[in-house]
């Protein structure tokens, strides 16, 4: 019998690096923007020093933040093609938020909901890198029109909030499924966690390879 407990990886070093620092990014950005946006959060600029400071930094932090998920967008958007399957997972969130979700889902490297937050989060920050380089004084702002960016305003503000809203729930459900976190952070979750929650990537990748570590155990055995 296979061994259920052993460590598999989940997420290795440069996709964790880039995912923290896309967190990092994240945070520095959307707090200072939200500090632009809404008078009562003035005081959230002091997260990038001073104001100020703030207006500056705020875009680079942007683009290193586009940057980062690119890198993760790189190797992870095969595992996030939506498959027909796919839709009985949403179409039984309300099964899965139970944690029966391997009963009502044959669920592969990354579920429905995953899937959806990763697509959702390319088309915002396209947006946001568009409406940004449009707004980006004084580089590029007097290079378009005041209809213009007031246009690329809103849509860089309702891209931020949709990229904000999203990541919420993505904390969330990491929180909720337990083992997520730690296969972000250490890299790696046990095979039964695999199992439970990645029926197919278990059944695809792992299985057959602790079938063979199984086979040769007991070859040295005997």
């Amino acid at each position: 019998m296979v061994d259920l407990n052993r460590r598999v990886i989940r997420h290795n070093l440069k996709e964790r690096l880039s995912h923290w620092l896309l967190v990092l990014c994240f945070f520095m950005t959307a707090l200072s923007g939200l500090s632009f946006f809404f008078a009562d959060f003035a005081w959230i600029a002091e997260v990038l020093g001073t104001p100020q400071l703030a207006r500056v930094l705020h875009p680079f932090t942007g683009l290193v933040m586009i940057i980062a998920f690119a890198i993760l967008a790189k190797h992870y958007w095969r595992d996030n093609l939506i498959e027909k399957g796919d839709w009985q997972w949403l179409l039984n969130v309300v099964e899965v938020l139970k944690g029966n979700e391997h009963h009502v889902a044959d669920v592969g490297h990354y579920n429905m909901g995953q899937k959806l937050l990763f697509w959702t989060l390319i088309m915002a920050l396209v947006i946001l890198l568009v409406t940004g380089v449009i707004m980006w004084r004084p580089y590029f702002a007097e290079n378009f029109s005041i209809p213009v960016i007031r246009i690329a305003l809103l849509l860089h503000a309702t891209s931020a909030i949709a990229l904000i809203l999203g990541i919420m729930v993505h904390v969330y459900m990491a929180i909720w499924v337990k083992g997520s976190i730690r296969g972000m952070v250490e890299g790696w979750v046990t095979a039964r966690w695999a199992k439970k929650h990645h029926p197919r990537w278990f059944r695809e990748s792992i299985l057959p390879e602790l079938e063979k570590e199984h086979r040769q155990g007991k070859q040295e055995h005997k």
